[in-house]
């Protein structure tokens, strides 16, 4: 299957400044694929030639079959941008806005009203469509905002942490629409953010990307094992008092278990033990011997969390 966006060596810098560094990617058709990294990582500058505002210092991307650098009104046609920030109209309704922006796209005067209507109702917008924007929360601007991308059905949707002053549920309610186009519609969505909770919630494959480089791209399973390979099956207890010897304790599981590669406490009372296998039994058994009280053991899953600190304490960069 041939990807949606491709880049290959794609690079740019400023003066003195690498922003990007030899970036090779692929993004498929229908997937949400998150671009996770901190502030000032280059996430911003990957977006800007991805759509054709910024030339690359060498490289190239592709982006529908059109190259971004060549060929960027094309892309344009085929790519819905949201920034973080959308400028409308205050002073003017939602639809009002909706319909602007969609006779700038082509949409005839006799269809445009109609194709308000629908998406604003895709958006749940639709009992706020007379509303002047001025009055609208943040929320509700990114949500007409998203109705804006969608009026020239695009292909693909460019997110740029879209998610930013918003509140809770709205940023729940924001994320489900995402989801629901990915999956319903086949749009491929590219999410950039440092929100790790958000990128794990809603995409497909994440890329890692740290001072211009894409450090890791893989779905959590794959990153996950790529990490801690050596750490195979990671078994998670929690037990009901803590414990008085912690070196001790240590050493008489590794001494049962010669497989055991690492124990850590994680938090007060709630240990982590990776193995080469599955444990859980027979660590059970141990416990109870031991005449420790167990209020939890379950096979343990790393989050993006610990994925993504494992890049920056790992010595990964």
């Amino acid at each position: 299957m041939e990807p949606i966006i491709a880049t290959k060596k794609l690079s740019k810098s400023y003066t003195n400044v690498l922003a990007v560094d030899n970036l090779d990617l692929s993004i498929y058709q229908g997937e949400v694929f998150g671009l996770l990294g901190p502030n000032g990582a280059g996430k911003s500058t990957t977006i800007l030639m991805l759509m054709g505002l910024c030339e690359p210092s060498k490289g190239v991307a592709e982006v529908c079959g059109y190259n971004a650098n060549t060929e960027p009104l094309e892309v344009k046609k085929k790519v819905g941008f949201l920034p973080d920030n959308v400028g409308f109209y205050d002073h003017r309704s939602g639809l009002d806005n909706l319909e602007f922006i969609g006779k700038l796209n082509g949409i005839t005067q006799n269809e445009v009203r109609d194709k308000a209507y629908q998406l604003l109702e895709k958006v749940g917008l639709q009992n706020d469509a007379h509303r002047k924007v001025g009055a609208y929360s943040k929320g509700m601007k990114q949500r007409l905002g998203l109705a804006e991308v969608l009026i020239k059905d695009p292909q693909v949707i460019i997110l740029d942490e879209p998610t930013i002053g918003i509140d809770p549920s709205g940023v729940k309610d924001f994320l489900e629409l995402i989801v629901s186009l990915s999956r319903h519609e086949r749009i491929t969505v590219l999410f950039s953010s440092h929100q790790l909770h958000q990128v794990q919630r809603v995409c497909d494959r994440v890329g890692i990307f740290v001072k211009g480089k894409l450090l890791a791209c893989g779905d959590l399973q794959t990153l996950s094992k790529n990490l801690f390979q050596t750490d195979a099956f990671a078994s998670e207890f929690q037990l009901g008092t803590s414990v008085e010897d912690i070196s001790t304790f240590k050493m008489k599981l590794k001494e049962r278990f010669p497989d055991i590669s690492r124990v850590e406490e994680q938090e007060r009372n709630i240990w982590v033990v990776n193995s080469k296998k599955d444990i859980r039994a027979e660590l059970c058994d141990f416990l109870v011997s031991k005449k420790h009280n167990i209020l939890l053991l379950r096979e343990k899953h790393y989050g993006l969390d610990e994925i993504y600190q494992q890049y920056f304490e790992g010595g990964s960069l």
